[in-house]
């Protein structure tokens, strides 16, 4: 990847990441380190990979995105703000009554929000939904859908990947979020889900194993998922839970607590070093 390109990305992620930092401080509550760690891999779907335009959020070409792991709102709002979507002093709204930025997306209240999520399994459903849509009416648009480590442990992720490889879905591209925690402790420990690459190829994708935060391997991947056919992708980035603030990578606690003050100071100058 050039470096000039690298660097905007770095950028687009870090200031992602200080968009959660400010959102989750200002509402006293939020998702920081799950939203932390996907924020590479969100900065690169928004910044480079597809096609979207901030000016006309709800255009019919347009590519899709659905935030699965749901509760990583935080990652998706600073995604959209920093793309242009809203002003980014609204990401200090998070969570408050009359916000458009709820505790979990709603596609009816935010721009550029292109399914709502609620309860975790459902929105790789959607995708699914999406990306078969798209064949039906003969659309180019490809679908992304963030899921989380945690979340696969649902039963109806695995009903979703089985409908979308039955479809032969190869416009649907499945990032699994692997930060190896979630809120009760290891996910190899709460429910063991793994081996994810060894299912997820029974289930019928092709699958893609990299490194969550290098944007190189993120290209690589996304590149190798769109010259995939006959069968839908899933790329299993190996991320750092808290990615960006030291005192919030891998500690489980940081799942769903909002930063104070001095917290939010630290976080901010680590972020802005």
């Amino acid at each position: 990847m050039e470096q000039k390109k690298l660097e905007a990305l770095r950028e687009a992620a870090r200031q992602i990441r200080i968009g959660v930092v400010k959102g989750t401080h200002a509402a006293k509550s939020g998702h920081p380190g799950g939203s932390l760690s996907i924020a590479d891999v969100m900065a690169y779907l928004y910044f480079e990979e597809m096609n979207i335009d901030p000016a006309n959020p709800n255009m019919p070409e347009r590519d899709r995105f659905v935030l699965s792991k749901g509760h990583c709102a935080p990652a998706l709002y600073a995604a959209l703000a920093t793309r242009g979507y809203f002003p980014t002093e609204e990401l200090t709204t998070l969570r408050k009554i009359g916000s458009r930025l709820q505790g979990h997306p709603d596609m009816t209240l935010t721009p550029g929000v292109d399914m709502s999520a609620g309860s975790l399994g459902l929105g790789i459903s959607s995708a699914a939904g999406m990306a078969l849509a798209a064949k039906i009416d003969q659309k180019p648009y490809r679908v992304y859908t963030a899921v989380g480590d945690g979340e696969s442990e649902e039963g109806q992720v695995w009903e979703a990947c089985m409908f979308a490889a039955h479809y032969k879905l190869d416009n649907l591209c499945v990032i699994l979020d692997w930060n190896g925690l979630q809120i009760d402790g290891p996910v190899t420990e709460v429910m063991n889900p793994t081996p994810h690459d060894k299912k997820l190829e029974a289930f019928g994708f092709h699958v893609i194993s990299i490194d969550g935060h290098d944007f190189d391997q993120i290209e690589a991947a996304f590149a190798e998922a769109k010259a995939v056919k006959g069968k839908p992708t899933a790329i299993i980035a190996k991320t750092v839970k808290g990615k960006g603030v030291s005192f919030m990578e891998n500690k489980v606690n940081w799942h769903g607590a909002a930063p104070n003050d001095e917290q939010c100071e630290q976080a901010l100058a680590e972020l802005n070093a």
